[in-house]
């Protein structure tokens, strides 16, 4: 998160300076930033400093950096619990150094902060300054961004957070315990039970150290664990006796106080089809030139999508020089859930920057009377092109123009330049965008100049 914020920071055009017990020099080239190699000096020139370490490091770093800041600054911690990181920061702090418990409630594979929510916990008489340029700097950054006090964020977060967290991991390691085949299940899948099994897994893959942290930091989730065990009990317990009837009051129970069931219906309907609705497209795309963002590495991939399978996609891609689908073995394949596909414009702006286009000129004698600029608008229309333009125009006099025995006068010559996308063949739309030209009462002067590059 500490990388994260620093990128969010670079961004918005603060100075940002990162520093780690490791030492990890390497961390802040790759985020163009300086390392703090002397901390000492370091901290009291620096505006704001954040604390984001590991949750049982929190308040031993507190002590080390607070005492150290300068007059006017501010002090924040990036940590999933926040009583005992605001008590050490109004400890270490010097009173006249303000503090702002902080927690953004999304993990650093979010590749925005728009639409995600940072918890605020201000301090009375310690947030005054800072508070509110903090909150503009998120929220102007399209965050949702929620006020509370310290003992209220952690009794909400060890349900948010410390009952989720071990429900989910939960029934990770109980499949463990089965022993039970994941993949082969995933061929009997629901749309819910693939939702579930991906949040699972989201949660088995990231950092157990922190999962663990979360868990035992938070004071109020003991509480939450044993509610949990006893609910589980209870229910395995009516259905082990088949007791019907006090399941469905259990259930109708927990919908009643729940109190937003038919929103939480389509909510989940929304995600659901959304799911589908994408699969649908990329499977409806079969056969055209497709692009894909890779979520994580910012990969774009563009290629005709040959085929599509439940969990990863076969394209030819298109390459620099140009296409490349009738070169062997230029096939790639690519996981399904790593992928967005980009939209059109996207994928016109990728083609413009990437491929080698063709350039040709087309020298036309345009009707008395016709407006260049309109037969300009009409050639735009052609979606093989990059761009079009007038290059020249030049005056002709009385010029007669003979065809099918009749005469026309011109007045006027001009040569429009088109420019082809180079995944197309040039001749082929060359020969498109003249027959337009002479539908709209143009001639063709002169044997066209073809160009490239």
């Amino acid at each position: 998160m500490g990388q994260w914020f620093t990128r969010f920071f670079k961004e918005r055009s603060y100075d940002v300076t990162v520093w780690g017990k490791g030492g990890k020099v390497e961390i802040a080239r790759k985020l163009d930033v300086p390392f703090a190699s002397d901390l000492e000096a370091t901290i009291p020139e620096s505006d704001i400093v954040i604390v984001s370490v590991p949750i049982n490091a929190t308040e031993e770093t507190i002590a080390e950096v607070a005492p150290k800041m300068r007059k006017g600054s501010l002090l924040m911690d990036f940590t999933s619990i926040k009583v005992r990181p605001v008590e050490a920061m109004k400890k270490f702090a010097p009173g006249d150094v303000e503090i702002l418990g902080t927690h953004p409630m999304f993990g650093p594979t979010i590749p925005t902060i728009r639409g995600q929510t940072v918890i605020l916990v201000p301090i009375k008489g310690r947030s005054e300054k800072w508070f509110p340029v903090i909150r503009h700097l998120f929220e102007g950054s399209g965050a949702h961004v929620e006020i509370t006090t310290a003992e209220e964020h952690d009794r909400l977060v060890s349900v948010v957070q410390g009952l989720t967290h071990f429900a989910y991991i939960t029934i990770g390691t109980t499949i463990d315990r089965l022993d039970f085949d994941i993949k082969k299940s995933r061929k009997f899948v629901s749309p819910v039970y693939s939702i579930m099994l991906d949040f699972v897994g989201r949660i088995l893959g990231q950092n157990p150290y922190l999962y663990a942290l979360i868990q035992m930091e938070n004071p109020g989730v003991p509480e939450v664990h044993e509610a949990f065990i006893k609910e589980c009990e209870e229910l395995s317990g009516l259905v082990k006796a088949h007791d019907e009837e006090g399941f469905v009051r259990k259930m109708k129970a927990a919908a009643r106080k729940y109190d937003d069931t038919a929103h939480a219906l389509r909510r989940s309907d929304k995600l659901i089809n959304s799911r589908i609705n994408e699969y649908e497209t990329v499977l409806n795309s079969i056969g055209k030139v497709c692009g894909f963002s890779h979520i994580y590495s910012g990969n774009i991939h563009v290629g005709r999508l040959e085929k599509v399978g439940p969990n990863e996609i076969v394209l030819t891609k298109l390459t620099s020089k140009g296409t490349a689908p009738h070169i062997k073995n230029n096939f790639i394949k690519l996981k399904l859930e790593n992928l967005r596909l980009l939209s059109e414009f996207e994928l016109s702006e990728w083609r413009k920057e990437n491929l080698n286009h063709s350039v040709r000129d087309i020298s036309v004698l345009v009707p008395e009377g016709a407006n260049p600029e309109v037969i300009l608008g009409a050639l735009d229309t052609n979606k093989h092109l990059v761009d079009c333009q007038i290059s020249d125009i030049y005056s002709l006099g009385e010029e007669k123009v003979s065809k099918n025995k009749e005469s026309k006068t011109a007045k006027m010559g001009v040569t429009y330049r088109i420019i082809i996308f180079g995944d197309y063949n040039a001749d082929s739309v060359e020969t498109e965008v003249i027959s337009l030209l002479c539908g709209l009462g143009c001639r063709i002067r002169e044997k066209n100049l073809k160009l490239r590059k």
